[in-house]
């Protein structure tokens, strides 16, 4: 019976290994750093060879996954922990216990998460003269690992880390800053007499952000009494890891976690720790969840009565649907939908309980338009206001305090002379306006975590391509496609499209565009990087 629960075991660390890239393989040897030595993990090639060191140390077996589960959550790859016997939420409650990946390897992981190419490559310039000088670092995670062999960085030395990131990204020093923090709570405790057991005691609730992409994936510090059992604001995207106050010692003599080395503690946090709170406002929206979202693309093409086709549109829905695919949504496509279908549809996604599991929501609208609408098949205008307020707090309550994106390709004006190949999404000759003119903020509702995506300016047409698509659509697909893998923010990924776009011309050369975002939104909105390659590569 044992060989045939050992065979079981190795199969499923078989089909775990199937589904792990180099990548990941990259990040399992560095959390398994502290727990295996570095001699052995050198010669690692696969997860298999991972596996089979931590089952010889005696930290994986069949009887007992929870390390090989926790190395997962710490990957982000929670679609693989159901094979184990265990789901994101389990691993979470179960941290506080058994947790063995220590909070200095968790910090300079999340580092590594964040450091895009360009930061790499900054880093490396500065640390030149302190790293070999024929090594060729490709990976945040091989920079690490270096400057821990050149003892420029250790569990009590994180000060290099902090002088790079002051000149690259001092966003970053916030999640040192709380490792620092966390450490200096143990020291003072190690150093002070004994608290007895029935002294008061105070607990301290963690929360971490669960995405990788997250700026600093800051930690957030709330003191609570004992007899509570954590706070937590009504949809805070922070997440509890557990009611520290109850968590017993560890068996072993290991670094502990996080949320351990605040148990034993036992301080009340106040004063200083404070600020800690006032400092992270600027956060990163969270992006792990079982499923991205759903992205809805409209794609009127054809219509009723006066309005031209709109030949191309078809060729920007595509590209849509494979870059929101490609970055983990699920894309419904709707083709020539009337006004009052437009209103159904909004009203059908607005009641729908898919959200609810979900990170974001995404709408892509290709039509003609008008200052701060777009047109129906049917040639009625649609408030652009109207179609987002359907997904707001009040009217949404599973998309709280999520990001909710609206891509609206639609001329906000009167239309231009065309030159060949080229034609305006904006009305007929002689096609009445029906509103006065609406700026793009005007048409956002007056809550947070909203962005609008405009093709253009009010007043202005934007340009398709009859067999091409539109300028905006294509830019906006190939800046997602080239930034998204450099971790690049919606903001900035937006503010590149702004710059192709504006830097196009008609084949007169005297016909020029300018999109323009506005938004509501509170965090920094970062899409994960997708394990596959980019639609176009």
């Amino acid at each position: 019976m044992e060989d045939v629960d050992s065979l079981q075991f190795r199969q499923l660390l078989l089909l775990i290994d199937e589904n792990l890239g180099a990548e990941d393989v990259a990040a399992l040897k560095f959390l398994c750093t502290d727990l295996i030595p570095f001699r052995k993990l050198e010669s690692v090639q696969s997860a298999m060879d991972i596996f089979q060191l931590l089952i010889d140390e005696d930290y994986l077996n069949e009887k007992d996954t929870f390390l090989l589960a926790e190395l997962l959550y710490r990957i982000k790859y929670h679609s693989l922990l159901s094979s184990l016997g265990y789901t994101k939420e389990k691993v979470q409650e179960c941290l506080c216990e058994k947790g063995k990946v220590s909070p200095y390897r968790q910090m300079l992981y999340e580092l590594s998460e964040n450091i895009t190419n360009e930061m790499l490559q900054e880093i490396v310039f500065l640390l030149r003269n302190h790293l070999p000088k024929r090594h060729r670092i490709t990976s945040a995670l091989e920079l690490l690992i270096l400057l821990e062999k050149q003892g420029l960085l250790s569990e009590n030395n994180v000060q290099t880390l902090e002088e790079v990131f002051r000149n690259v990204s001092p966003d970053l020093l916030e999640t040192i800053n709380c490792y620092r923090m966390a450490n200096v709570s143990l020291s003072q405790q190690e150093n002070a007499l004994p608290v007895e057991e029935s002294s008061p005691s105070y607990a301290v609730g963690i929360r971490i952000f669960n995405s990788p992409q997250e700026t600093s994936n800051q930690i957030k510090f709330v003191s609570s009494s004992v007899h509570d059992h954590h706070i937590e604001e009504p949809g805070s995207p922070w997440e509890h890891t557990g009611n520290v106050n109850s968590v017993p010692g560890r068996q072993d003599n290991r670094v502990p976690n996080l949320t351990q080395v605040f148990s034993k503690t036992n301080l009340q946090l106040s004063g200083g720790f404070s600020g800690v709170e006032n400092e992270s406002k600027v956060s990163t929206y969270k992006m792990d969840g079982p499923q991205r979202g759903i992205c809805l693309v409209i794609n009127n093409v054809k219509f009723d009565g006066v309005l031209q086709e709109r030949k191309g549109s078809y060729k920007d829905a595509w590209e849509l649907e494979r870059v929101f695919k490609w970055l983990g949504l699920d894309v419904r496509t709707y083709t020539d939908q009337t006004s009052d279908q437009i209103k159904e549809l909004m009203q059908a996604w607005q009641r729908s309980e898919d959200h609810k599991d979900r990170d974001c929501f995404v709408c892509c609208i290709l039509s003609h338009g008008e200052s701060g609408a777009v047109y129906g098949k049917d040639g009625k205008l649609v408030s652009i206001r109207t179609i987002m307020t359907y997904f707001t707090a009040k009217q949404c309550p599973q998309l709280t305090e999520k990001p909710k994106l609206f891509f609206i390709q639609a001329c906000q004006g009167k239309e231009i002379q065309r030159p060949v190949y080229i034609e305006t999404d904006a009305r007929v000759p002689d096609f009445s306006s029906v509103q006065q003119s609406i700026s793009p903020s005007e048409s956002i509702p007056e809550e947070a975590d909203f962005l609008l995506g405009m093709a253009t300016i009010d007043g202005y047409a934007s340009f398709r391509h009859v067999q091409q698509g539109t300028w905006y659509i294509q830019a906006l697909c190939s800046k997602l496609q080239l930034l998204v893998p450099r971790g690049e923010d919606i903001l900035s990924i937006l503010t590149e499209v702004n710059e192709d776009v504006s830097k196009r011309v008609d084949h007169s050369g005297i016909r020029k565009q300018m999109p323009q975002p506005a938004y509501t939104l509170r965090r920094r909105l970062i899409f994960p990087i997708p394990r596959d390659p980019p639609p176009s590569q």
